[in-house]
C-alpha cells in the first residue's frame, strides 16, 4: 500500500487529446503508472513523478488538480479484491471512486482508490 498523488484534468473530446498528455510525460520522462478517462473527459493519473508531470501539463496550459489516493497491489487470486475493499468498509471509509488493472497471467492488480481521506483510510485499514 502506498499514498500516491493522484494529478486530475480535463481533456477535450477530440482525436489524440489523450496521445498529447501521455506523449508530453513521456518527453519529461515521466512514467504512467495508471489512468482513467471518463468519457465527459476527466483524465486521472497516477504517475511516477507527479511533480515534473504537473508542471509539464501546466506548462501546456493545462489545468491540473493533485490530490492523494490510497494505492495497493493486491493479489489477482478470486475475492481478493473483495476482501481488500472490505478493509476500507470496516473502518467506515467510503470509496468515492477506484480504477484497477492487471492481466490474465499476473498475480497482482494494481488498484488505485479514491477516498475523503487517503492517510487516514491506509492506516485504519492498514492497506
Amino acid at each position: 500500500m502506498a499514498i500516491r498523488t493522484e494529478l486530475t484534468l480535463r481533456l477535450p473530446n477530440s482525436p489524440g487529446a489523450l496521445t498529447e498528455i501521455c506523449a508530453a510525460l513521456a518527453a519529461e520522462r515521466v512514467r504512467v503508472l495508471a489512468l482513467q478517462l471518463e468519457a465527459n473527459g476527466t483524465l486521472r493519473l497516477v504517475v511516477d513523478n507527479p511533480v515534473r508531470a504537473a508542471g509539464a501539463l501546466r506548462e501546456r496550459r493545462h489545468k491540473v488538480s493533485e490530490t492523494d489516493v490510497v494505492v495497493a497491489a493486491v493479489s489477482n487470486a478470486h475475492g481478493a479484491l473483495a476482501s481488500t475493499l472490505a478493509l476500507l468498509r470496516d473502518t467506515g471509509t467510503n470509496v468515492d471512486y477506484a480504477y484497477a488493472a492487471s492481466s490474465e497471467s499476473s498475480e497482482t492488480t494494481f488498484l488505485v482508490i479514491g477516498v475523503d481521506d487517503a492517510l487516514r483510510a491506509a492506516s485504519a485499514s492498514g492497506l
